[in-house]
């Protein structure tokens, strides 16, 4: 580790989110052993705020995909501040989120063959639940069986009733194969764990940001870091999930590694390349908790170095 990662570390290691300072000496610092607990990560300010304002049904007094103030989108956020599994008000959140996904409660169009659904709703969804450990719930089962099924044959998924067929939504894909992936790992399902293997394919053969025909970037939004991502593509969240599911070492992620690396400030740390939210208590897409627009951000910083220490790149 040199010097410049050594100083952002640290900085994260002192984090005032609890959470943030004890994934930092986990995954990065390889310490084994908390001292932190997890009522220690409930207290965290953005912890607290995520879960504020919950009604006692479970959710939040907005519908579940409100962005982004609903229970979907607190709970993606929650689970990736490692809220405990079985905490009861986020097992409240996801039950109404799982309410809300059934199947048959949502009506999904096949045009010339393919499924046109919006898979990453499904699948950011079914990575929260397992995460809090309702992986064994049948909701959770029948979302996972739904995405599966929905799969393009390139191995992404789409909810563009216009789309020829020929590739499928990159947005589209990403939070699916993180949900098949945690699926698998928390059930053994192999056809869960084929799926998600078949979406990285495609995320790599396109080195995750480039033409098959030209080579050139497809999306040059997709370049910048952005947090939280929601579901939208960028190559950090990209790179973030391939190396959860055990790929951050291929080869062919390297052009994606330059170019996170590429951005990295002179600190050692990383800033946002925008945002997808509006400011807390805002009226237009408002966020609950102030992530940081500018200046080192603590959650891309973490991130970024996830992934390079992966990758081996550090």
């Amino acid at each position: 580790m040199d010097q410049l990662t050594r100083a952002a570390v640290d900085w994260l290691a002192m984090s005032t989110e609890p959470a943030i300072a004890m994934m930092a000496r986990r995954d990065l610092l390889g310490e084994q052993r908390s001292t932190s607990t997890p009522q220690d990560l409930l207290t965290g300010a953005k912890v607290t705020a995520l879960l504020s304002g919950q009604e006692p049904g479970g959710d939040f007094g907005v519908s579940f995909y409100r962005k982004w103030t609903g229970a979907h989108w607190r709970l993606i956020s929650l689970v990736e501040l490692e809220i405990p599994a079985q905490e009861p008000r986020a097992v409240a959140a996801a039950d109404t989120v799982l309410a809300c996904l059934q199947p048959g409660g949502r009506r999904v169009a096949v045009i010339d063959g393919l499924p046109r659904r919006c898979a990453s709703i499904e699948g950011n969804a079914l990575a929260v639940c397992c995460r809090l450990g309702l992986a064994a719930d049948p909701r959770v089962r029948a979302l996972a069986e739904d995405i599966a099924s929905w799969q393009w044959p390139d191995g992404g998924w789409n909810c563009d009733r216009n789309a020829t067929g020929y590739r499928s939504s990159f947005h589209e894909s990403l939070g699916p194969a993180w949900g098949l992936h945690e699926y698998w790992q928390a059930t053994g399902d192999a056809a869960a764990r084929d799926a998600a293997d078949r979406t990285a394919e495609l995320f790599l053969e396109h080195r995750l940001f480039r033409s098959l025909a030209t080579g050139s970037v497809i999306n040059r939004q997709w370049l910048a870091p952005r947090y939280p991502p929601y579901w939208h593509y960028d190559i950090l969240q990209a790179l973030l999930v391939l190396a959860r599911m055990g790929k951050g070492r291929d080869p062919r992620s390297a052009d994606a590694l330059d170019e996170l690396e590429r951005r990295r400030r002179p600190d050692g740390r990383w800033q946002p390349g925008g945002a997808w939210w509006k400011a807390v208590g805002g009226t237009l897409t408002p966020e609950v908790v102030d992530w940081g627009r500018s200046g080192p951000n603590e959650m891309i910083t973490l991130n970024a170095l996830r992934v390079l220490r992966a990758a081996d790149r550090w």
